[in-house]
Formats: structure tokens, sequence, C-alpha cells
């Protein structure tokens, strides 16, 4: 199996939504050209970078960076917002032209774009010397060996957010176990209250998270050597964590409603859950969405995610966004400059913070005092990212994607819609997903272990 028949056997596979820490809704523009910026160009003899990407506060960070440098200039447009950007991404591969120079990718998926040669190895144009900015876990997520494939921005280290009035009204601690957040479930079910969490089909890639923090290793794969992969979807800690939840939705003690939504932003906004197991980027979603009209705030708080073995915390990360430097860049060298330096600078990843657009990725804001001691509003004045998000981000290890990402997304989403329907048992579902995953593995020429 050569890489032109693997990017061949990857573009037949629809590109389904993929959620994550970014959403801007803006439209989608159609073509890389530089004659189509949607932003203001400051020097205009300089060379030009064509850039797509779709942070909601995208504008300021191009002008930021336009603004200091006068070796080069940013031309920004929007392609789509995650799965209609990589369309459009993905028939550029195809055709050999039509892709931006640099472009923002979530980190589960630049494997199956590497794997295309669609994207250039930045160790060649310094990718080490911004390494140092970087957790050994974010890194790893953009790295296969020696290669680096892109500059991370944000993340998602994950934890629980919880609305403090339900858990006083019901005189429960935050859950710091998966066996403690049981049993407060059914105390509060037992009791009249709420569901106490969700588990949405639409966010498998969360539900991959968790299934990481138990131990599983999903996929293992390689660039070095292309043919193999090795998956473990239906692991006893992958078993583990899908019995977990299909036993809570059957308990009746979580909701199953997809999430991001108006009705589930409305419904934790309004006390319809006393928790969401998410990441650091989910207050932006309830803040942003004008559901809770202000509502929201001095209800919530935030806790460590729950552990397995509260004696060996694991944190895993859900979302969050790179910039790649594409091959089909007409100057690489001046583009990788671009990637590492957009979205670096201390105005943007500032704006981007005190927004919630972002949960920076950059040491330089993980380490500063008004990163660590910010009292966040939407939490009640905490110090959320001095007492959850900072150490759950700096204890992440890293997480190993697989080339189909997407596909495997929408199986594992299908399992999920089967477990809140009652029709298998986590055990099935995780059968009947390894077996789905390796037939297509190897229909696609790899061979599996």
């Amino acid at each position: 199996m050569n890489k032109k028949t693997v990017a061949a056997a990857l573009s037949t596979v629809a590109l389904a939504a993929s959620l994550s820490a970014c959403s801007s809704g803006e439209a989608a523009t159609e073509s890389a050209s530089t004659t189509s910026c949607t932003n203001k160009i400051v020097h205009a003899d300089a060379p030009k970078v064509s850039v797509w990407a779709w942070y909601p506060n995208m504008a300021k960070v191009v002008d930021n960076f336009n603004n200091s440098h006068t070796d080069v200039q940013v031309c920004w447009t929007v392609a789509g917002q995650g799965a209609p950007e990589y369309a459009k991404f993905q028939t550029a591969i195809q055709a050999g032209k039509g892709a931006p120079d640099v472009i923002m990718l979530e980190a589960d998926q630049l494997t199956g774009f590497e794997l295309q040669n669609a994207l250039v190895d930045l160790s060649p144009y310094g990718a080490a010397d911004v390494k140092k900015n970087f957790s050994d876990g974010s890194w790893k997520d953009v790295s296969q060996g020696g290669s680096v494939y892109a500059i991370p921005v944000d993340g998602g280290p994950m934890a629980m957010i919880y609305r403090k009035d339900v858990l006083d009204k019901y005189g429960i601690k935050p859950p710091t176990t998966w066996a403690e957040y049981e049993t407060a479930a059914q105390k509060v079910k037992d009791a009249g209250g709420p569901a106490f969490g969700d588990l949405g089909s639409n966010v498998p890639a969360a539900l991959t998270a968790l299934m990481a923090q138990k131990g599983a290793v999903p996929f293992t794969y390689d660039l070095a050597d292309q043919k193999k992969i090795s998956i473990q979807l239906d692991s006893q800690p992958a078993k583990d964590v899908l019995n977990y939840w299909a036993g809570l939705v059957k308990k009746g003690l979580v909701g199953t409603q997809d999430q991001f939504t108006t009705d589930y932003i409305s419904g934790m906004v309004g006390g319809k859950y006393a928790t969401y197991v998410s990441a650091a980027w989910a207050p932006g979603y309830l803040t942003g969405s004008g559901v809770g009209k202000g509502k929201e705030k001095g209800t919530f708080a935030v806790a460590a995610l729950p552990q397995w073995d509260a004696s060996n915390p694991v944190s895993v990360n859900w979302g969050g966004s790179t910039f790649a430097v594409t091959s089909q860049a007409g100057d690489k060298k001046l583009a990788a400059e671009v990637a590492k330096g957009l979205y670096a600078d201390d105005a943007s990843l500032t704006d981007g913070w005190k927004t919630q657009t972002i949960f920076p990725l950059n040491q330089n804001v993980l380490r500063s005092a008004a990163f660590i001691n910010n009292r966040v509003d939407f939490f009640s004045g905490q110090t959320a990212n001095k007492d959850i998000y900072i150490p759950a981000e700096n204890s992440y290890k890293g997480f190993s994607y697989s080339p189909f990402t997407v596909y495997y997304y929408a199986q594992l989403q299908a399992e999920t819609v089967k477990i809140n329907s009652g029709k298998v048992t986590g055990d099935e579902a995780a059968s009947e997903l390894q077996n789905t995953m390796v037939n297509y593995a190897k229909s696609q020429g790899f061979t599996v272990n």
C-alpha cells in the first residue's frame, strides 16, 4: 500500500461534522488565492501567505500579526469551520491546487492528511524553536517520530463543570471518582432532581478521551510503517467506559441529548443537568450562545475530571486546533514562520483566553500570573485555571490518532445512539466498533495488528 493508494482511499470518506474548541459560523470562501483576503494588508510590498482559519477572533489575530511584521503578510479567509474546511482541503489535495499555504486543523485530523503528503514536516523550518512553549502532550499530538506537522494553538483539558445550586441543594460534594459520580447521580434522581449529566451521541471525541482516561489505546499508528495499524476498541478499558455510561443511561441517571444544540445549552443553563463533563473551552459555548442571557453567571463551578483511580489521576484532552503548512505552499519557509508566529503573540493569546475563545497551550500564557490567578466570572470567581485546567494540561500525555478519525467518529456515534436507545450494551458496542473499524482498515489496504 503506497501513499497514493491510501490517499485515494481516504478521499472517499465522507467528512462528518467535527466538534472542537472553536467555532465561528462565518460563511465559507472558495479560494486560497491571496487576492481574496478578508483582512487588511498593512505592508503591500511584503510577500503574502494565505491562511485558512475559523477562530472567532481571527480578524484581531491577523491584524496583530500583520501590524508587527514587515517581512510577510497574512492573507486570511474562512473556508468553513471544521468539516467544511476539511472537505475543501481534501478537494484541493486531489486536484493538486487550491490549498492555502497555512491551514488550521484540529489535532485529531492531522494524521489523515499527513498520510497523503498534504502537510509539510516543520522540523527543518525551526519547529524546535517553539517546542519549549508547549507541554509534552500537546507537542506529541502534532508530531510523528522526529517530524512535526503543525504548531499547537489551543487545547481542551477536560474537567467537570457543575451547577453549584444543584449540588448544594442535594448536599453533594463534587465527585472525585466515577464511582462517586454514579452514587451522586443516584442520590439526585432518588430525590426527584435533574439528570446528573449527559451522554450525547454527537461528541465521540469526548467519549474517546474518556476511554483513554481508563487506559484504552484505541489506535496505534506510526507513519514510519504506513501499512500497519493497531486497533483495540474492544479492550477491557474501552468496554469498561462504554458499560459505565450505558449503565448510567439505563438507570436514567444521565440524559441522552445531543450537545451543542440550543436545547442542550438552554437545559444546561436552566438547571436540567447537574454536571457537564467537557473541555476548558466549554464555558465559551454556554456564555457565547446568548441562550442564558447572563443567567448562567454565578451558578457554575468546575472540578477536576472524576477519576477511575483517585491515587493515579489521568488527564485527557478534547479538541484543540493547530496551524499546519500545506505541501502546496509556495514558500514553505515563510509559511512555517507564519504557522509558528500566528496566534503566538501576547496580544492575541490574551484576547483569546479573556474572551474564552480558546484555552491557550502556549506556556508563556500558562505560566503568566494574569492567567494563573484569573478569577473566572463564569465560575463565580473561581481560579479555575490554577486549580483545574493548567494542572490538567501540563499532565496530559498526548494521544495516538488514527488516519481515519472522521470515519471512526461516525461509527462511534452510531454505536452511542444504540447505547442510548437500549439496543446494545457497552460490551456489544465495543465489539461491533472493533469489527467495523478492523474491516474498514483492511478494506483501505492496512494490515491490522
